[in-house]
């Protein structure tokens, strides 16, 4: 029999010869306690000439009693590392003409347990490697995806759906991609994603701000150049086309680039040729381009700031970003992913009361994303205890200029960065030329639904005309109530 130390105090059989396999899997003794229990808590070796006469044998693998008649008991520790790790023992036959010879077995058996010991040893040894080298695949590969990867992108509403379908079918190709979508929707985010879902996964990923660079920075940042091409050039500098050869190239807000910059990057994205500042030889760079901008491109393609030719070059596969105020059932995971985080980098334990997640889930964000996640970080930095509450929400000590903001962005209108709708042309044109207008009682919502100016004129009339009762009943704080009104233009009745 071999029986090993699997839980502290306690020992199990897990192998023998000549007992019944179900009955061996339930055998184990407390340490101390009969022959197999005394071993392992001296750490000595055991004989027992007679079994059956002997008071500490429990006898637990049910041996027949006629069985133990004349039967010695030896038993010697497996050792490993300097502690005891069990127990191996075995039958003895007595009785016969020749005298049994207990010390040479005790040093056979002593040898094997040995050779257990060692061979538990390197079990264990090559376990434990085993564990490091998954622990370690496991990190590197949550390090290579991270937030690069689109299940990572958190979201689970049907804009953000199609989003996700959006970029896992265009993703494998080769083909240009433009991201439209307001400031803050996650276009990087997605432009990682598509990195990593591309064949070019293994190769860079090289991003550039194109509206935080001049453009004479921004030309030698792209191109590079050579040694004394310009006051400072010092050494020769490769460029950010050279450096994404066989990755992706990011540019982002590219439709903040100046006209005479867009056609020295026509020329690239078509012939994939270019030259470096100061230099003559022609160099070449494959790479994937994925754009971005939260820029109507065609109202600039008609006002002439930017080039026809470029945007058909750069609209090739476009995917549009949804505000975050059209998917707002995302908001509540996007709070617990951003408290957790927090959580974990500054190692407090707060949580989000239903009243606060409410009014989070009920603000149209104009910052989209990005605003929700400064939000969210500025009320856990100044939650003084370990829930962030109502009472905790800057718009509800009248300090969030957010509501101003949207009423800007609203003005300013996205005609371009939304999708296009199978409406007329005509009908588009008359829309998007009066983009101020509030809506009426007569409008409704593109799937047929009542408008917001009707669901407000709806609860209003529903609660005799008592603001306080109609937030409720909507949701919202009285605040955000009296905003909506003045927004459409509701005047309240006296009853």
């Amino acid at each position: 029999m071999v029986s090993l130390v699997q839980e502290p105090g306690t020992l199990h059989l897990v192998c023998a010869t000549g007992i019944a396999s179900g009955k061996a899997s339930r055998v184990k003794y407390e340490f101390g306690e009969g022959i197999l229990g005394r071993i392992v808590k001296s750490d000595m070796p055991m004989v027992i000439p007679d079994v059956s006469k002997e008071p500490l044998f429990l006898n637990r693998t049910g041996r027949d009693t006629a069985e133990l008649q004349k039967l010695a008991f030896i038993g010697v520790p497996i050792r490993a590392e300097g502690r005891t790790l069990g127990v191996l023992n075995v039958d003895r036959k007595t009785g016969a003409a020749r005298p049994v010879s207990f010390d040479r077995d005790l040093r056979i058996l002593s040898l094997v347990a040995n050779l257990i010991g060692q061979t538990w040893k390197l079990h264990q040894s090559v376990a434990a490697e085993r564990k490091i080298l998954i622990e370690e695949k496991q990190r590197l590969q949550k390090q290579l995806q991270g937030d690069y990867d689109i299940e990572n992108v958190v979201g689970k509403s049907r804009r953000i759906k199609d989003v996700f379908a959006d970029v896992h079918q265009a993703a494998p190709g080769n083909a240009t991609i433009l991201l439209r979508g307001e400031s803050g929707t996650g276009k990087e985010a997605i432009a990682h994603a598509i990195h990593y879902l591309s064949p070019r996964a293994k190769g860079p990923f090289v991003k550039v701000n194109c509206a935080s660079l001049p453009e004479t920075l921004l030309e030698s940042e792209l191109f590079g150049h050579e040694k004394g091409a310009f006051t400072g050039a010092t050494a020769e500098r490769r460029g950010r086309f050279e450096m994404a050869d066989k990755g992706t190239l990011f540019l982002d807000e590219i439709g903040d680039i100046s006209p005479a910059f867009q056609a020295k990057l026509l020329r690239v994205l078509q012939e994939r040729e270019f030259e470096r500042v100061g230099g003559t030889r022609t160099l070449r760079a494959d790479f994937r381009l994925v754009g971005a901008t939260n820029r109507n491109l065609e109202e600039m393609v008609t006002r002439g700031e930017f080039r026809a030719d470029l945007y058909f070059r750069l609209n090739v596969v476009t995917i549009f970003l949804p505000a975050l105020r059209e998917r707002k059932e995302d908001i509540p995971l996007l709070v617990d992913f951003f408290i957790e985080r927090f959580n974990r980098e500054n190692g407090r334990r707060l949580s989000v009361a239903p009243d606060a997640l409410g009014i989070l889930t009920h603000c149209n964000f104009p910052g989209n994303v990005r605003e929700l996640e400064n939000c969210v970080e500025r009320a856990a930095t100044m939650c003084r205890g370990p829930v962030i509450r109502e009472a905790d929400l800057r718009c509800q000590r009248g300090q969030c200029f957010s509501a101003v903001l949207l009423e800007t962005v609203s003005r300013a209108s996205f005609p371009a960065i939304a999708p296009p709708s199978s409406r007329t042309p005509a009908v588009a044109a008359s829309r998007s030329a009066t983009p101020n207008r509030a809506p009426h009682a007569g409008d409704e919502a593109p799937d047929g639904s009542l408008s917001e100016r009707e669901r407000m004129v709806a609860a209003m009339e529903k609660c005799g005309w008592v603001q306080a009762k109609a937030a409720r009943l909507l949701k919202l704080t009285p605040r955000q109530m009296g905003y909506a009104l003045r927004k459409y233009n509701i005047e309240v009745k006296r009853l």
